[in-house]
Formats: structure tokens, C-alpha cells, sequence
């Protein structure tokens, strides 16, 4: 799922943490440090509907009081949630900020969230090829993370993320531009069901 226009996720709340109106949150921020540094933050979110899904309502500003690193992901409270059941109708919200407050990043660097919805291209063989399209970026699958691309085939691949592939990002034409080894798309492409 794409961050709206204007807005840059941080995390996504999973589910209640504590008794006092914590939640847990999964981090999608390159930067979780930053919590320490941000105390109003937006959640985006259906209020009415299950399954929330963050696009379909309007932001909602909160005013973070406390945060710590946690298992992996991050707990937060937030002024007003102050029982396991206003914690509860949390879950499924994205915690997020406006694009212009993302901290900034050196010009060799991109935001993780920025390559979605870019176009893949393998630029290493004589005549470019078009992989596909980005999708998600999983970086829990080891030590670099793994582009999820969507192929015209519907098929999804998955591309490491290797800095010594990487040609070129740009992200206003929402271009990627990798050299990809021989056989590495096929390789990565899921074993037929």
C-alpha cells in the first residue's frame, strides 16, 4: 500500500501493548530515532469501517507522550488513549507526518517508501528491459532488503535491493534503474503452485 500524496508513513499500529492505552506498532520509518524528536503526529485511518484502511479518511492529529523501541517495532502512547479499549480502535491506523517534516537524507540516499510505485528496469543487457513495477519493499528478508516487483505477467519478483546493482534512482520519473545479474528476475520469480 502507497502513502497517500503529502504524507510520509512512520509505523502501523498492530494492536494494543500495555494497560494504559499503548499500541504496538510496526515500523516504516528509516528513521525510528526520530520519534524521540516528534511529539504531533497524524493518524490516517477509517474511523467507522473494518478493516481500517489508512487511505480513506482524513488525517486525525495526536499529540505522542511516550514511545519506546520494542520486539522489533515501537510502542506508543498518545494523549486521550488511556485504556486497552480506545487502544483497540487504534489498530490498522498509520502513524504519520506531513512529506515537508521527513527528516533529510545525503543525495546518494532515497527513502525506502519512495522507490514504491517506481518502474524497475534492468539496464544491464545491450537493450534495457522494463521488470516491473515496485511494490512493497520487505526488509525484514536479511541483511538487504528485497524489492517486491509486480511483472506484466502478474507475477511477483523479488530483486535485492544491492547497492552494487543500483544505477540510477530517480524518483520524480519513478524510475529505477538496476544491473541486474544473468538469470537473477527468473531465479527470484515464486515456484508455480
Amino acid at each position: 500500500m502507497t502513502a497517500p500524496t503529502g504524507w510520509v508513513w512512520l509505523a502501523r499500529i498492530r494492536r494494543t501493548q500495555g494497560r494504559k492505552g499503548e499500541v504496538f506498532a510496526e515500523i516504516l520509518t528509516d528513521f525510528p530515532e526520530k520519534f524521540a524528536e516528534r511529539r504531533r503526529l497524524w493518524l490516517l485511518g477509517d474511523d467507522s469501517a473494518a478493516p481500517k484502511t489508512p487511505a480513506d479518511a482524513s488525517p486525525r492529529e495526536v499529540e505522542l507522550l511516550h514511545h519506546w523501541l520494542h520486539k522489533g517495532g515501537v510502542v506508543l502512547h498518545f494523549a486521550g488513549v488511556n485504556s486497552i479499549s480506545a487502544a483497540e480502535e487504534l489498530a490498522g491506523f498509520v502513524v504519520a507526518i506531513p512529506s515537508e517534516q521527513r527528516a533529510a537524507v545525503d543525495q546518494d540516499e532515497v527513502y525506502i517508501g519512495d522507490l514504491i510505485g517506481c518502474v524497475l528496469v534492468d539496464v544491464a543487457p545491450t537493450v534495457p528491459v522494463t521488470v516491473g513495477e515496485i511494490e512493497d519493499v520487505d526488509r525484514s528478508a536479511g541483511p538487504v532488503a528485497m524489492l517486491v516487483v509486480r511483472s506484466e505477467s502478474a507475477d511477483e519478483i523479488l530483486i535485492p535491493f544491492a547497492k552494487e546493482y543500483l544505477r540510477r534512482v530517480d524518483v520524480g520519473a519513478k524510475r529505477v534503474e538496476m544491473a541486474l545479474p544473468a538469470g537473477l528476475v527468473d531465479l527470484n520469480r515464486p515456484e508455480p503452485s
